[in-house]
């Protein structure tokens, strides 16, 4: 199984990659599907080196010896390990991607596709298919998701920008989530949150079902006809909307949930 130890910047191509799992603490990562041949380009590196290995089953790994991917959520050793590196493999490759505090773009994917991050900002550029992603501060950019997206944070952010979602789930504690969907007939939308607002932006016809929640939070819907049943802890707004084929849930304890219509 080839491998390389990376302590400059460096460039190099490998054969037929199948599956990828990149992990890195600092700096700025890009992961970007393409045509061509499977590249690495590490334009920027401190210490310690990283380890590189390509298997004949077509997996490609690229990380820190001492970082592992069930481990990058709870990363607690000192040290920034700035790393800049630029990765090019197939669009219908796996992606596993983990980051500490580091920037992310993931770009382009149509398979299953897993992010991590702590702090880091990730954004994830025309990905469909199967998407996961998994962080405690760190926030989350989807532009023109199609599939089925997977959020889990304590306190870091979701955006979803122009998404087509066949299923879309996201949970945090803290942190804000902002949607802009266009939802396919069945398609299904289910957001909790314990403190952060929910904001959700759905065409101006529409066929869904619409469940909103809170505790005590404030319930706001620019659609008219749904019904609104407020009485001390307990708020809701639900209704069908046009047909009703596809559903949208959205639920906070404390935090404001504001259903938007988008203009014709």
């Amino acid at each position: 199984m080839p491998k390389w130890t990376i302590e400059k910047p460096e460039q190099l191509t490998f054969g037929s990659v199948t599956e990828l799992s990149v992990r890195i603490v600092a700096g700025r990562l890009a992961v970007l599907a393409s045509d061509g041949p499977p590249s690495l380009e590490v334009s920027d590196i401190g210490t310690p080196p990283l380890l590189v290995e390509h298997d004949e089953r077509g997996r490609l790994t690229v990380a820190y010896k001492d970082l592992t991917w069930d481990g990058i959520l709870g990363w607690l050793r000192p040290g920034r390990r700035d790393t800049v590196l630029t990765l090019t493999v197939p669009k219908d490759c796996r992606v596993q991607a983990g980051v500490i505090s580091a920037s992310a773009v993931v770009a382009g994917f149509e398979g299953r596709t897993n992010v991590k991050s702590v702090s880091g900002e990730i954004v994830l550029d025309g990905v469909s298919g199967e998407i996961e992603a998994e962080t405690v501060s760190g926030a989350v950019e989807s532009r023109g998701m199609a599939g089925d997206l997977t959020f889990t944070s304590m306190a870091g952010e979701l955006t979803v920008a122009g998404g087509t979602p066949h299923r879309l789930r996201a949970n945090t504690v803290s942190g804000r989530i902002t949607a802009d969907l266009e939802l396919p007939p069945t398609g299904h939308v289910t957001l909790h949150s314990v403190s952060g607002a929910i904001v959700v932006r759905l065409p101006h016809v529409v066929d869904t079902e619409v469940h909103l929640r809170s505790t005590s939070g404030r319930l706001h819907t620019s659609f008219p006809g749904l019904d609104n049943n407020s009485r001390p802890g307990a708020k809701s707004v639900s209704g069908r909307l046009g047909g009703g084929m596809a559903s949208l849930s959205a639920t906070t304890v404390s935090a404001d949930v504001t259903l938007l219509r988008r203009d014709q």
